[in-house]
Protein backbone atom coordinates (compact mmCIF):
# COMPACT_ATOMS: atom_id res chain seq x y z
CA UNK A 1 0.00 0.00 0.00
CA UNK A 2 1.00 3.46 -0.19
CA UNK A 3 0.84 5.44 2.72
CA UNK A 4 1.59 9.43 3.60
CA UNK A 5 3.24 9.56 7.74
CA UNK A 6 2.93 13.29 8.59
CA UNK A 7 6.25 13.89 11.20
CA UNK A 8 8.02 10.87 9.50
CA UNK A 9 11.48 12.45 10.75
CA UNK A 10 10.43 12.78 14.03
CA UNK A 11 10.80 9.74 17.12
CA UNK A 12 7.67 7.81 16.45
CA UNK A 13 6.92 8.68 12.66
CA UNK A 14 10.93 7.87 11.91
CA UNK A 15 10.33 4.05 13.32
CA UNK A 16 6.64 3.82 11.79
CA UNK A 17 8.47 4.75 8.33
CA UNK A 18 11.00 1.99 8.82
CA UNK A 19 8.74 -0.96 9.03
CA UNK A 20 6.34 0.02 6.92
CA UNK A 21 9.31 0.36 4.25
CA UNK A 22 10.56 -3.16 5.46
CA UNK A 23 6.96 -4.86 4.89
CA UNK A 24 7.40 -3.33 1.56
CA UNK A 25 5.06 -0.17 1.57
CA UNK A 26 5.06 2.56 -0.61
CA UNK A 27 6.09 5.03 2.00
CA UNK A 28 5.79 9.24 1.21
CA UNK A 29 6.60 11.26 4.70
CA UNK A 30 5.73 15.20 5.23
CA UNK A 31 7.68 16.92 8.03
CA UNK A 32 8.40 20.65 8.39
CA UNK A 33 11.49 19.46 10.47
CA UNK A 34 10.64 21.85 13.75
CA UNK A 35 11.01 18.26 15.60
CA UNK A 36 12.15 15.89 13.00
CA UNK A 37 15.54 15.24 11.25
CA UNK A 38 16.84 14.41 8.43
CA UNK A 39 19.20 11.73 9.21
CA UNK A 40 15.53 9.75 10.77
CA UNK A 41 14.35 9.64 7.16
CA UNK A 42 14.34 6.50 5.93
CA UNK A 43 16.47 7.04 2.17
CA UNK A 44 13.78 4.73 0.68
CA UNK A 45 10.63 7.27 1.19
CA UNK A 46 9.68 10.33 -0.30
CA UNK A 47 10.08 13.38 1.53
CA UNK A 48 7.76 16.70 1.13
CA UNK A 49 9.61 19.38 3.90
CA UNK A 50 6.21 20.74 4.54
CA UNK A 51 4.35 22.02 7.48
CA UNK A 52 0.70 20.08 8.00
CA UNK A 53 -1.05 23.58 7.92
CA UNK A 54 0.38 24.93 4.44
CA UNK A 55 -2.34 24.81 1.96
CA UNK A 56 0.34 22.62 -0.44
CA UNK A 57 -0.88 19.37 1.16
CA UNK A 58 -3.88 19.03 -1.03
CA UNK A 59 -1.25 19.09 -3.98
CA UNK A 60 1.35 16.22 -2.35
CA UNK A 61 -2.04 14.18 -1.41
CA UNK A 62 -3.19 14.57 -5.13
CA UNK A 63 -0.23 13.64 -6.41
CA UNK A 64 0.97 10.99 -4.58
CA UNK A 65 -2.47 9.31 -4.10
CA UNK A 66 -1.91 7.41 -0.54
CA UNK A 67 -4.16 5.07 0.56
CA UNK A 68 -3.43 5.27 3.86
CA UNK A 69 -2.64 8.76 6.16
CA UNK A 70 -0.60 7.94 9.14
CA UNK A 71 -0.75 11.06 10.98
CA UNK A 72 2.19 11.53 13.74
CA UNK A 73 2.87 15.26 13.33
CA UNK A 74 1.79 17.50 16.23
CA UNK A 75 2.43 20.21 18.80
CA UNK A 76 3.35 17.76 21.22
CA UNK A 77 4.43 19.54 24.51
CA UNK A 78 2.13 20.15 27.18
CA UNK A 79 3.43 23.10 28.11
CA UNK A 80 3.26 25.09 25.11
CA UNK A 81 -0.20 23.74 25.00
CA UNK A 82 -0.30 26.26 28.33
CA UNK A 83 1.20 28.94 27.16
CA UNK A 84 0.39 29.16 23.92
CA UNK A 85 -3.02 27.25 23.03
CA UNK A 86 -3.68 29.01 19.85
CA UNK A 87 -0.86 27.61 17.99
CA UNK A 88 -1.31 24.19 19.78
CA UNK A 89 -4.52 24.28 18.54
CA UNK A 90 -3.63 25.84 15.12
CA UNK A 91 -1.37 22.63 14.69
CA UNK A 92 -3.29 19.73 16.07
CA UNK A 93 -6.83 20.69 15.27
CA UNK A 94 -6.41 22.97 12.10
CA UNK A 95 -3.51 21.20 10.68
CA UNK A 96 -5.15 18.21 10.91
CA UNK A 97 -8.46 19.58 9.02
CA UNK A 98 -5.99 20.27 6.15
CA UNK A 99 -4.75 16.65 6.28
CA UNK A 100 -8.86 15.30 6.18
CA UNK A 101 -9.76 17.93 3.55
CA UNK A 102 -6.85 16.90 1.39
CA UNK A 103 -7.39 13.32 2.35
CA UNK A 104 -11.45 13.73 1.40
CA UNK A 105 -10.49 15.05 -1.98
CA UNK A 106 -8.05 12.37 -2.81
CA UNK A 107 -9.66 9.37 -1.66
CA UNK A 108 -7.87 8.06 1.17
CA UNK A 109 -9.54 4.83 2.14
CA UNK A 110 -7.87 5.28 6.18
CA UNK A 111 -6.53 7.64 8.56
CA UNK A 112 -4.60 6.48 11.11
CA UNK A 113 -4.36 8.78 14.21
CA UNK A 114 -2.33 8.99 17.69
CA UNK A 115 -4.27 10.47 20.53
CA UNK A 116 -2.87 10.43 23.93
CA UNK A 117 -3.43 9.37 27.43
CA UNK A 118 -3.10 12.88 28.67
CA UNK A 119 -7.17 12.93 27.52
CA UNK A 120 -7.75 10.83 30.14
CA UNK A 121 -6.11 13.10 32.90
CA UNK A 122 -6.01 11.79 36.54
CA UNK A 123 -7.36 8.37 36.44
CA UNK A 124 -10.26 7.37 38.06
CA UNK A 125 -9.40 3.72 38.19
CA UNK A 126 -6.58 1.75 36.95
CA UNK A 127 -5.65 0.20 34.91
CA UNK A 128 -7.66 2.53 32.22
CA UNK A 129 -9.42 1.59 29.56
CA UNK A 130 -11.12 2.86 26.58
CA UNK A 131 -13.95 3.29 28.28
CA UNK A 132 -11.97 5.57 30.87
CA UNK A 133 -14.07 9.07 31.55
CA UNK A 134 -11.70 11.89 29.89
CA UNK A 135 -11.11 14.94 32.40
CA UNK A 136 -7.83 16.88 29.83
CA UNK A 137 -6.07 18.98 32.05
CA UNK A 138 -3.84 20.80 29.26
CA UNK A 139 -5.02 22.26 25.70
CA UNK A 140 -2.66 19.47 24.44
CA UNK A 141 -5.08 17.16 25.99
CA UNK A 142 -8.09 18.90 24.22
CA UNK A 143 -6.68 19.27 21.21
CA UNK A 144 -5.56 16.14 20.50
CA UNK A 145 -8.70 14.30 21.33
CA UNK A 146 -10.78 17.20 19.25
CA UNK A 147 -9.54 14.94 16.05
CA UNK A 148 -11.11 12.15 17.32
CA UNK A 149 -14.42 13.67 16.91
CA UNK A 150 -13.77 14.78 13.55
CA UNK A 151 -12.28 11.77 12.23
CA UNK A 152 -15.84 9.85 13.09
CA UNK A 153 -17.31 12.76 11.57
CA UNK A 154 -15.04 12.38 8.73
CA UNK A 155 -16.40 8.34 8.45
CA UNK A 156 -19.81 8.71 8.41
CA UNK A 157 -19.81 11.82 5.84
CA UNK A 158 -17.07 10.24 3.33
CA UNK A 159 -16.58 6.72 4.75
CA UNK A 160 -13.19 7.51 5.18
CA UNK A 161 -12.02 4.35 7.94
CA UNK A 162 -9.91 5.51 10.63
CA UNK A 163 -8.10 4.11 13.71
CA UNK A 164 -7.32 6.48 16.70
CA UNK A 165 -4.11 4.99 19.05
CA UNK A 166 -3.98 6.31 22.36
CA UNK A 167 -0.39 5.43 23.35
CA UNK A 168 1.25 5.48 26.87
CA UNK A 169 4.75 6.91 27.55
CA UNK A 170 6.72 5.87 24.36
CA UNK A 171 10.36 5.99 24.72
CA UNK A 172 13.00 4.64 22.51
CA UNK A 173 15.74 5.23 20.24
CA UNK A 174 15.59 9.10 18.64
CA UNK A 175 13.78 10.10 21.24
CA UNK A 176 13.71 14.24 22.12
CA UNK A 177 16.26 14.43 25.21
CA UNK A 178 15.82 17.80 25.54
CA UNK A 179 12.88 20.02 27.46
CA UNK A 180 10.17 17.90 27.67
CA UNK A 181 11.49 14.61 26.21
CA UNK A 182 10.84 11.30 27.74
CA UNK A 183 12.66 10.66 31.18
CA UNK A 184 13.85 7.63 29.68
CA UNK A 185 16.07 9.08 27.07
CA UNK A 186 16.76 11.90 29.34
CA UNK A 187 17.69 10.08 32.19
CA UNK A 188 20.48 8.05 29.39
CA UNK A 189 21.81 10.45 28.21
CA UNK A 190 22.31 11.97 31.20
CA UNK A 191 23.81 9.12 33.00
CA UNK A 192 25.78 7.87 30.30
CA UNK A 193 27.53 11.21 30.49
CA UNK A 194 27.56 11.50 34.10
CA UNK A 195 26.00 14.17 34.39
CA UNK A 196 23.35 15.11 37.73
CA UNK A 197 20.41 13.97 37.00
CA UNK A 198 16.96 15.04 38.62
CA UNK A 199 13.79 13.24 40.14
CA UNK A 200 11.22 15.32 40.31
CA UNK A 201 8.76 14.42 43.90
CA UNK A 202 9.70 11.58 45.55
CA UNK A 203 10.44 9.28 42.33
CA UNK A 204 7.73 6.53 43.48
CA UNK A 205 5.32 7.98 40.54
CA UNK A 206 4.71 5.22 38.34
CA UNK A 207 3.75 5.18 34.60
CA UNK A 208 3.38 2.65 31.62
CA UNK A 209 6.16 2.85 29.24
CA UNK A 210 5.67 1.28 25.69
CA UNK A 211 8.41 0.85 23.35
CA UNK A 212 8.67 2.70 20.12
CA UNK A 213 9.17 -0.84 17.90
CA UNK A 214 5.94 -2.01 19.48
CA UNK A 215 3.92 1.37 18.90
CA UNK A 216 5.42 1.11 15.25
CA UNK A 217 3.99 -2.46 14.88
CA UNK A 218 0.12 -1.33 16.33
CA UNK A 219 0.18 0.81 13.31
CA UNK A 220 1.37 -1.35 11.12
CA UNK A 221 -1.34 -3.67 12.40
CA UNK A 222 -4.08 -0.76 12.32
CA UNK A 223 -3.27 -0.39 8.89
CA UNK A 224 -4.21 -4.00 7.97
CA UNK A 225 -7.21 -4.47 10.20
CA UNK A 226 -11.08 -3.88 8.94
CA UNK A 227 -12.20 -1.93 12.04
CA UNK A 228 -12.79 1.59 13.32
CA UNK A 229 -12.08 2.65 16.70
CA UNK A 230 -9.86 3.65 19.64
CA UNK A 231 -7.13 1.51 20.81
CA UNK A 232 -4.99 2.27 23.72
CA UNK A 233 -1.25 1.18 22.65
CA UNK A 234 0.16 0.24 25.71
CA UNK A 235 1.96 -2.37 28.15
CA UNK A 236 -0.35 -2.86 31.32
CA UNK A 237 2.73 -2.70 33.27
CA UNK A 238 3.40 0.26 36.25
CA UNK A 239 7.25 1.72 36.67
CA UNK A 240 8.35 3.95 39.27
CA UNK A 241 10.97 6.70 37.95
CA UNK A 242 13.32 5.35 41.02
CA UNK A 243 13.22 2.09 39.25
CA UNK A 244 13.80 3.39 36.07
CA UNK A 245 16.89 5.07 37.87
CA UNK A 246 17.83 1.80 39.55
CA UNK A 247 17.76 -0.14 36.14
CA UNK A 248 20.16 2.44 34.26
CA UNK A 249 22.27 2.12 36.77
CA UNK A 250 22.67 -1.71 37.07
CA UNK A 251 22.87 -1.94 32.64
CA UNK A 252 25.56 0.94 32.56
CA UNK A 253 27.07 -0.23 35.45
CA UNK A 254 27.30 2.72 37.33
CA UNK A 255 26.43 4.04 41.11
CA UNK A 256 25.28 7.18 40.41
CA UNK A 257 22.68 8.92 42.63
CA UNK A 258 19.63 10.88 41.60
CA UNK A 259 19.18 14.73 42.75
CA UNK A 260 15.45 14.70 44.27
CA UNK A 261 13.76 18.15 43.58
CA UNK A 262 9.93 19.60 44.18
CA UNK A 263 6.99 17.78 42.53
CA UNK A 264 6.12 19.11 39.28
CA UNK A 265 2.70 20.99 39.58
CA UNK A 266 -0.29 18.88 37.66
CA UNK A 267 2.18 15.64 37.51
CA UNK A 268 -0.19 12.79 37.81
CA UNK A 269 0.81 10.82 40.31
CA UNK A 270 0.27 7.08 38.91
CA UNK A 271 -0.96 6.05 35.72
CA UNK A 272 -0.79 2.93 33.08
CA UNK A 273 -2.93 1.64 30.47
CA UNK A 274 -4.81 -2.01 29.36
CA UNK A 275 -4.20 -3.24 25.86
CA UNK A 276 -7.08 -6.23 26.52
CA UNK A 277 -9.43 -4.59 23.57
CA UNK A 278 -6.51 -4.27 20.71
CA UNK A 279 -5.02 -7.43 21.88
CA UNK A 280 -8.77 -9.33 20.96
CA UNK A 281 -9.34 -7.25 17.91
CA UNK A 282 -6.26 -6.67 16.35
CA UNK A 283 -3.91 -9.33 18.02
CA UNK A 284 -1.23 -6.88 19.23
CA UNK A 285 0.33 -7.00 22.32
CA UNK A 286 3.92 -5.37 23.05
CA UNK A 287 6.72 -7.89 22.93
CA UNK A 288 9.97 -5.81 23.95
CA UNK A 289 10.04 -6.03 27.69
CA UNK A 290 11.41 -2.86 29.44
CA UNK A 291 14.83 -3.73 29.94
CA UNK A 292 15.43 -4.47 25.96
CA UNK A 293 13.96 -1.43 25.09
CA UNK A 294 16.39 0.28 27.72
CA UNK A 295 19.52 -1.41 26.11
CA UNK A 296 18.69 -0.26 22.83
CA UNK A 297 18.37 3.02 23.67
CA UNK A 298 21.28 3.11 25.91
CA UNK A 299 23.36 1.98 22.45
CA UNK A 300 21.66 4.86 20.70
CA UNK A 301 23.46 7.03 22.88
CA UNK A 302 26.24 5.74 23.33
CA UNK A 303 26.86 6.27 19.88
Amino acid sequence: MKVIITGGAGFIGSHIADLLIKEGHEVCIIDNLVHGKKEFINPKAKFYELDIRDEKIAEVFEQEKPDILIHEAAQIKVGNSVNDPMYDASVNILGTLNLLEACRKAKVKKVIYPSTAAAFGEPVYLPIDEDHPLNMMSGYGVSKHTVEHYLKVYNGLYGIDYVILRYANVFGPRQDSTGEGGVVSIFAERMINNETTYIYGDGEQTRDFVYVKDVARANLMAMECSINGIFNVCTNEKITVNYLFSLYNELLEKNLKPVFTSEREGDIRHSYMSYDKIQKEMGWTPKFTFIEGLKEVIEFYKK
